[in-house]
C-alpha cells in the first residue's frame, strides 16, 4: 500500500508542492499556496488506492488520516502506533500536540478531534479527584468558631453584605435556543413539461452551485457525484408519484476505472425496484465525443437507469452522429450569460429538433431563469424544462402535479 500511495502522489502531488516518506505508511504533504489540504483530493486517493488493492471490493478498505499542524506536531503524528490511530478514528483523540484531523474513506469525510473527547477528560478528572486528599478547612475542628456572641455576629454581617436584595437579584438566564440545522446539501429541480404544463419528474443538484461555479477537478466532481447518490437514495422512499428521477455523472470521471469503482459502490445499494424511474444525466459530455467512450459509459449506467440524458453546453451539438441508442435524451443547459445569449442558445438548439426526433432521442433545456427563456422554450416547441424560474431547489422530489397545484414560479 505504502508503494501504490508513494506513485499515487508521485503523480498527482506535483512541484511546486512536494511530499516526502517519513514514517511507514506516512507521508508529510507541503503546499505552499494551500492554507489547508483539500480533502476531496485525498478521498480521490482513498478511492484509487481501494480500486487497485482490492479489486472487486468483497472485503478491504482504504482509511486515510491527514493531520494538519506545526511541524513539529506533524512528525510526532506520523510516528504514532496502531493503537493511537485507532483511538483517533473512534474520536478519543490521542495525548499528542493539536491539530485539525479528518478520517477519510471513499465512503465519507469526518473530522475527529485530536485532543482526548470531553467523556475522557470527565473520566480522568473524576479520578484525579478520588486520590486527592480532602480541603483543610473541612478537616481540622482546630478553626471551629466558639459559641461567644462576638465570634457569631460579624460571621452574620458579611453574610448580609454579600447577599443580594431581592429587588436587585437577576432572574435566571433564559437558555440559547438551539441553532436550527443546516440546509441539505443537495435539493431537487422540478423538470416541467410546457405542453401538458405538468411536472414528470426531478432532478438532484448542489446547493453550493447556487453561490458559486462548480469545481472542475475530476476529484472534487467524484466526491459531489457521490453525494448526490447517496441523498438521492435517501429519497427513494419519499419520492411517491414524483415521475423520472434524475442524478449526476461527469463524463470523464465515467470513464475513469477507480471513479467507476466508485460509482459502483453506491449503486449497488439503489433499489432494482426503482430501475424504471431512474435517469443518469452525463454532464460535461464534449461537443464531439468519443463513440467509444460512450458506448462505455450507457453499458456502465445501463443496469442501473432506464433514462440516461447527456447534458451539453454546445446547442449545435451533432446528434445527427449518434446512435440512436446511445441516449434516450439531451439536455442543453444554457450558459451564464446575458439574457439574448440564452435566448439565442434556445432557438439555436430547437432548430435541431427533426435531427433529433429522427434518432427518438428528447430535447430538454436546463437552468431556465427567466419567463422569457420558458415562453423561447413554449415557443420552439421544446418539451422538458427545468431551472430556477420553474421551481426553487426542493427538499424532495415534486410530485406529479397538475392545474393549480403547480408549484410553478413563473406561471
Amino acid at each position: 500500500m505504502e508503494a501504490a500511495a508513494d506513485l499515487y502522489l508521485k503523480h498527482r502531488w506535483k512541484a511546486p508542492r512536494r511530499y516526502g516518506a517519513v514514517a511507514p505508511l506516512a507521508f508529510v504533504l507541503v503546499d505552499n499556496k494551500a492554507e489547508s489540504l483539500d480533502p476531496t483530493e485525498m478521498q480521490a486517493l482513498a478511492v484509487e488506492l481501494e480500486a487497485g488493492l482490492f479489486p472487486g471490493r468483497e472485503a478491504g478498505q482504504v482509511c486515510l488520516l491527514t493531520f494538519e499542524g506545526d511541524e513539529t506536531a506533524v512528525l510526532q503524528f506520523a510516528s504514532l502506533s496502531q493503537a493511537s490511530l485507532a483511538s483517533l478514528i473512534a474520536g478519543r483523540g490521542y495525548a499528542g500536540p493539536p491539530g485539525h484531523v479528518q478520517v477519510i474513506t471513499a465512503e465519507e469525510i469526518r473530522a475527529v478531534p485530536s485532543a482526548p473527547s470531553e467523556a475522557v477528560v470527565e473520566e480522568t478528572l473524576q479520578a484525579a479527584l478520588s486520590q486527592t486528599p480532602p480541603p483543610a478547612s473541612a478537616a481540622e475542628p482546630s478553626v471551629e468558631a466558639p459559641e461567644a456572641a462576638p465570634v457569631e455576629t460579624p460571621v452574620e454581617t458579611a453574610a448580609e453584605a454579600v447577599a443580594p436584595k431581592p429587588s436587585a437579584a437577576k432572574p435566571p438566564s433564559a437558555p440559547d435556543k438551539p441553532k436550527p440545522p443546516p440546509p441539505p446539501a443537495t435539493g431537487w429541480w422540478g423538470i416541467y413539461h410546457p405542453p401538458s404544463e405538468s411536472f414528470v419528474g426531478a432532478a438532484i443538484g448542489l446547493r453550493s452551485d447556487l453561490m458559486a461555479p462548480r469545481p472542475t477537478e475530476d476529484a472534487a466532481l467524484l466526491s459531489r457525484d457521490l453525494n448526490c447518490l447517496n441523498d438521492a437514495q435517501t429519497a427513494f422512499a419519499k419520492a411517491g408519484d414524483a415521475g423520472m428521477l434524475f442524478v449526476p455523472f461527469s463524463f470523464w470521471n465515467l470513464t475513469s476505472p477507480a471513479s467507476q469503482e466508485a460509482y459502483k459502490r453506491r449503486l449497488s445499494r439503489y433499489p432494482m425496484a426503482m430501475q424504471p424511474r431512474l435517469g443518469a444525466t452525463v454532464y460535461d459530455t464534449p461537443r464531439e465525443p468519443s463513440l467509444g467512450l460512450l458506448n462505455q459509459i450507457r453499458a456502465f449506467l445501463a443496469p442501473h437507469f432506464a433514462f440516461i440524458d447527456l447534458n451539453i453546453t454546445e446547442p449545435n451539438f451533432p446528434v445527427g452522429t449518434l446512435p440512436g441508442d446511445l441516449a434516450t435524451s439531451i439536455t442543453l443547459t444554457l450558459p451564464d450569460d446575458e439574457m439574448r445569449i440564452r435566448i439565442e442558445a434556445i432557438a439555436k438548439f430547437a432548430s435541431t429538433q427533426s435531427a433529433y426526433r429522427a434518432k427518438g432521442v428528447r430535447q430538454a433545456v436546463a437552468g431556465l431563469r427567466d419567463a422569457r427563456e420558458l415562453e423561447a422554450c413554449r415557443a420552439a416547441g421544446l418539451r422538458f424544462v427545468s431551472g430556477p424560474a420553474i421551481t426553487d431547489l426542493m427538499d424532495s422530489p415534486i410530485g406529479a402535479a397538475t392545474g393549480q397545484a403547480l408549484p410553478l414560479k413563473v406561471a
